[in-house]
């Protein structure tokens, strides 16, 4: 075995030489040969008190960081051209009474307030014969064909359509299934049709149709229920294609006598996931929709609700199950979804998507017919004066302009600025840098790693005596 001193590790540099020739502001001026000065106390407080508020201000940054701040941005931007949007319509009666059968009002009864007692006088209401002595009621019903049946064909409310100028028809129109029943979706994009796009703003460079609501179609309220409304008009909504409608929370109404002009700017919306916002940035899991959207999320999940407490689904909703049967939707379909609707805060807990369209709206109504045209539109269309104030409307939306609004999150605060922060402070109160801090971190390394050879020497030599004086050389 080598003598002590051949195997020795060698010493790491004295401190004082390490706090010459280190770019560490202040410590050349604290570590000097020599005993304890006023002048180096001085330095050693002067670099304590820097030291003290740059790790002060790092703990301030670092605070800042991690309370993840983001601002928003609002941006108008032009486009020659634009897609435009869905247009779904729906009117705001549900079932035609011409088509409505006395086996209908047996199963349908309860949902539309009718009592057994007060049949015969309902079919009156409804100009249909009384007389049930040759009734047999079905044995079972179904509710999606009884709602295909009855609801209002778009071919019959539509009275003129035009897109841009250029005619359109009924064949534009997408059947969709809302809670208002058999709806009307104008520019779907479904079937392989190709979205419509405008090249103008204004009125005459969007859709323009004038439709009849068909009163003398309407039910008779016998009583309140879900089923049953007040109002005479259509209810539309303006969407994306990439979100089903929502339209009986989210669309507005248009009324008959009217002619509704609906001015629309496009906004794009773009949210931060968290931690900075609090969007929904992964994939939807839902066997219904396959782009996620409030509205969707929304759907999906009433849909899920029905089929767990009433074992059946309401017919606009998604999916193969079981259409809920009338005395299913009255003693428990209805029943869950109000609740759901109005109640319950936690089960259909839906957030905002990170990206999302919007459309914002602004409305203004004029009076049609008016007295000079009254009479060539009752002529046109073979019904009287009354019937075409009564029943037609008018519904025009177009672009405002060729612009759309892009509001956007930002992260306020990013890593690179945390760093650029840390870094400022570092050099105004200390003088350093990142390559500062690896010349502490190579010295302390330096120090660790002859400690460790010193020690693992003087067991393995077993000589504590000549281990004593080798740790006397430690500087």
């Amino acid at each position: 075995m080598g003598s002590p001193e051949e195997k020795a590790p060698r010493p790491p540099s004295d401190i004082t030489v390490f706090g010459a020739n280190c770019t560490l502001h202040g410590l050349s001026h604290i570590f000097l040969p020599g005993g304890v000065s006023f002048r180096r106390l001085l330095w050693a407080a002067a670099f304590s008190a820097s030291l003290s508020i740059f790790l002060l201000q790092v703990a301030d940054r670092v605070i800042e960081y991690c309370k993840y701040p983001h601002v928003t941005l609002l941006d108008e931007m032009d486009s020659p051209v634009m897609y435009f949007p869905a247009i779904t319509l729906c009117n705001y009666n549900s079932f035609r009474k011409s088509q409505i059968r006395r086996n209908d009002i047996f199963w349908m009864a309860g949902l539309l307030g009718v009592e057994q007692s007060d049949f015969d006088d309902f079919m009156a209401a409804l100009g249909q014969p009384t007389d049930n002595s040759k009734f047999f009621p079905s044995k079972t019903f179904n509710m999606l064909e009884f709602v295909q049946r009855t609801s209002h064909n778009i071919e019959e409310m539509l009275l003129d359509c035009k897109y841009r100028g250029k005619d359109c028809g009924s064949e534009n129109f997408t059947t969709i299934y809302t809670r208002y029943g058999k709806c009307y979706t104008f520019n779907s994009g479904l079937d392989g049709n190709p979205l419509l796009t405008t090249l103008k703003g204004g009125t005459g460079n969007g859709l323009e149709i004038m439709l009849d609501i068909q009163q003398d179609e309407y039910l008779p309220v016998w009583g309140e229920t879900d089923e049953t409304s007040y109002e005479a008009g259509i209810k539309v909504q303006i969407h994306s294609q990439d979100e089903p409608p929502f339209i009986d929370q989210l669309g507005f109404g248009v009324a008959p006598g009217f002619q509704t002009f609906v001015s629309c700017q496009q906004q794009l919306l773009q949210y931060l996931p968290p931690p900075w916002g609090d969007c929904k940035s992964s994939a939807m899991d839902s066997e219904f929709f396959s782009t996620y959207s409030i509205t969707a999320c929304r759907i999906d999940c009433e849909t899920r609700y029905l089929l767990e407490n009433c074992n059946c689904r309401m017919v606009h909703m998604p999916g193969t199950a079981t259409v809920c049967t009338p005395e299913q939707y009255k003693d428990c379909a209805d029943p869950a979804l109000d609740f759901l609707v109005e109640k319950d805060n936690d089960y259909c807990v839906c957030q905002t998507p990170c990206n999302m369209t919007r459309y914002g709206k602004e409305l203004s109504m004029v009076r049609i017919p008016s007295k000079a045209s009254a009479k060539y539109l009752a002529k046109k269309f073979n019904r009287t004066e009354q019937y075409i104030g009564e029943n037609i409307l008018v519904l025009d939306i177009f672009f405002e302009a060729l612009n759309y609004e892009k509001i956007e999150q930002k992260k306020a605060y990013e890593i690179a600025g945390l760093l650029g922060d840390i870094g400022g402070q570092m050099g105004l109160f200390i003088g350093a840098s990142v390559l500062t801090i690896l010349e502490i971190f190579d010295y302390l390394y330096e120090v660790k790693h002859y400690i460790s050879l010193f020690f693992f020497h003087c067991f393995m030599d077993g000589m504590l005596i000549r281990c004593s004086d080798l740790y006397l050389t430690f500087p």
